[in-house]
């Protein structure tokens, strides 16, 4: 059963192609290679003895999807490919709308033309803004939103349901993460953000290992356990695993929206106690004053995704950081280059 990935070598998607291979489907990749690299092809052929179909590309250019699509007889689409970085939308906002809200009607629409209507979708916890009481629930509304990246988020969301709602016969998986961390346990895949990393605990990483001299940690003055921010961090593992499970939903048309969470809420000082754990020594830090638009704390209510799909996360906090640590370890500078 083929399935088409789009931004399948990145972090999320690398290990979802996995993941697929695993459970038997046949992933096709197309990758622009704008956050990450060809070399990840091979780290999939070590893991799992295949290695994937890979095109160069971009999902904003139709007529090389659609020349994709006539190449391949595709059972669902599972759509990763995007920008992803919260501060840098505020920088590039119309990079994110073009990436994120055009390249995905664009592959829509080459969808369409091919008569392949089963997607799943890589949206986030960002759409629900914030407003809404914690844990978060699929139900709640979303919008009021702080910055493009969740904007874009839920314009394509949005669209999608749009979509389903002309055109009874698609079937669309909206699966809003939480914060993906770890690498595969091999230490052969993991997170290789380029340049200054965007998320936690790949900067907690390269503090580890000696790229970066401290974590700035934003605020330590919000209403949680510890005045740090908390949030729901999720084994990408269990993420990737996510995937392969709503791939369940194909054919059942309509809208499906789900959290893919662990349901726990743990803060910055306790990520960092549980890397100081994995790695064996202290780790330089200092408070900082909060950033704008940030929440004091989130976490899922994944029980939907629990009930429908029989998936739940598996891994605590301080496996995820062993993860890491792996991955960071073997590989310093991330993935080879080409």
């Amino acid at each position: 059963m083929n399935i088409l990935v789009t931004g399948g070598l990145g972090y999320i998607g690398s290990h979802t192609c996995v993941k697929l291979i695993e459970a038997g489907y046949n992933p096709i990749i197309i990758d622009n290679l704008y956050n990450s690299k060809k070399s990840v092809l091979q780290r999939i052929k070590q893991i799992t003895s295949f290695t994937p179909q890979f095109y160069y590309g971009d999902i904003c250019d139709k007529p090389f999807v659609d020349s994709i699509f006539k190449k391949h007889d595709f059972t669902a689409v599972i759509h990763f490919a995007g920008l992803k970085a919260v501060g840098e939308s505020v920088i590039k906002p119309l990079e994110y709308y073009e990436k994120n809200v055009y390249g995905s009607i664009c592959l829509a629409q080459v969808m369409r033309d091919n008569n392949v209507k089963n997607l799943i979708f890589s949206s986030s916890a960002t759409v629900y803004g914030e407003k809404n009481p914690v844990p978060y629930v699929e139900s709640y509304p979303t919008g009021n939103i702080t910055n493009p990246y969740g904007w874009s988020k839920f314009m394509v969301e949005q669209s999608y349901i749009d979509l389903s709602n002309a055109e009874k016969e698609w079937s669309i998986s909206l699966l809003r993460y939480f914060n993906p961390v770890g690498a595969h346990p091999s230490g052969l895949m993991g997170e290789d953000p380029q340049g200054i990393p965007n998320n936690l605990m790949p900067y907690i990483s390269q503090v580890a290992i000696g790229k970066r001299e401290k974590l700035s940690v934003y605020g330590n003055d919000y209403p949680t356990k510890d005045g740090t921010g908390v949030r729901d961090y999720i084994r990408v593992e269990d993420l990737a695993i996510g995937h392969v499970a709503a791939l369940k939903q194909i054919n059942k048309s309509g809208i499906h929206i789900y959290n893919l969470g662990s349901g726990i809420g743990n803060s910055v000082l306790e990520v960092i106690a549980a890397y100081e754990k994995a790695c064996g020594h202290k780790l330089a830090y200092q408070i900082v004053e909060r950033r704008a638009g940030d929440i004091a704390a989130f976490w899922a209510d994944a029980s939907r995704a629990k009930q429908e799909l029989d998936w739940q996360t598996q891994y605590t906090l301080d496996e995820m950081a062993k993860d890491s640590w792996n991955w960071q370890m073997k590989n310093p500078n991330g993935y080879p280059n080409e």
